[in-house]
């Protein structure tokens, strides 16, 4: 029985695997250690993940945790406190671009991105991310992601570089004005989360040609400051993320601009790791 995680933020996925078949699956909130502390993490497992798989927690012979915050430090406490709950089991805590990598090429190499909230990408080999190029979070880079692309638009809104009937059509859907984005931005925590927000509203209104262009250049942006920057443009590139998904026919048009080979888009990795620890590595 394998027990794989896919964690963010904001929630984790869960997947019980008894190969071939899917056990349970299993949504919780999300878990990341460089922004909780034990007892919170503890709480997670404790209140709403063992409560739902029960007696088959003591079945678990191999825990796989794939998470946003699981950095080389931090990866000897994530498989302390897993272990502290599957005593019995193997466990590994690893990244989620590696995650990612895993679930969108198996075994074989490629460069594999991150298009969420944040962004992020990696040279794999087949096995691990043996190159990074630093993301450098939203206001340093964050290329591509959901809250650079909130906050390009909104600075291009109320610069002017957007029509006016847009910024109508914006602070009608939202409730928003200026001096609320302000304080969103500058005086509330999680400014990158309300950024990323905002995407939606981006997606309903691509017909606005000049914020579809904004949005192309955004992922085009993306191809050029980190995917060209790993010089292997003959390795296929594959995005996970929330992004990535529900902007893909951009993120291809981009790809194409900038001679970037695209191979595969997925929104979640969890098919593509159970594929990997069911099939790929046996």
């Amino acid at each position: 029985m394998i027990l794989i995680a896919d964690s963010g933020s904001t929630k984790t996925d869960w997947c019980l695997v008894q190969a071939p078949s899917i056990v349970r699956e299993i949504t919780t909130q999300g878990i990341n250690p460089v922004l909780q502390d034990d007892e919170t993490i503890e709480a997670v497992f404790t209140q709403q993940l063992l409560t739902e798989i029960d007696r088959l927690a003591s079945e678990v012979s191999d825990v796989f945790f794939y998470g946003a915050g699981v950095t080389p430090q931090m990866q000897p406490r994530m498989r302390r406190l897993l272990r502290e709950h599957f005593p019995k089991a193997n466990v590994r805590a690893e990244s989620d671009l590696l995650g990612a990598a895993r679930a969108l090429f198996q075994l074989k190499q490629g460069i594999a991105c991150i298009l969420g909230t944040g962004s992020n990408s990696g040279l794999y080999d087949g096995d691990r991310i043996v190159r990074n190029v630093p993301p450098l979070g939203f206001i340093l880079g964050d290329e591509g992601s959901g809250a650079v692309m909130g906050k390009r638009f909104l600075g291009s809104l109320y610069k002017g570089l957007l029509p006016e009937d847009l910024k109508e059509r914006f602070e009608q859907a939202t409730g928003l004005s200026l001096p609320d984005v302000i304080q969103r931005v500058y005086r509330e925590p999680m400014p990158n989360r309300f950024l990323a927000s905002l995407s939606p509203f981006i997606a309903e209104n691509l017909q606005c040609e000049p914020l579809r262009m904004l949005v192309l250049e955004h992922f085009r942006s993306f191809f050029r400051r980190n995917v060209a920057a790993y010089g292997r443009p003959e390795l296929p590139v594959g995005i996970v993320g929330s992004i990535a998904h529900h902007f893909r026919s951009l993120v291809e048009e981009a790809a194409v601009k900038e001679k970037i080979r695209l191979e595969k888009v997925l929104q979640r990795p969890m098919n593509g790791l159970v594929d990997y620890h069911t099939n790929a590595v046996s």
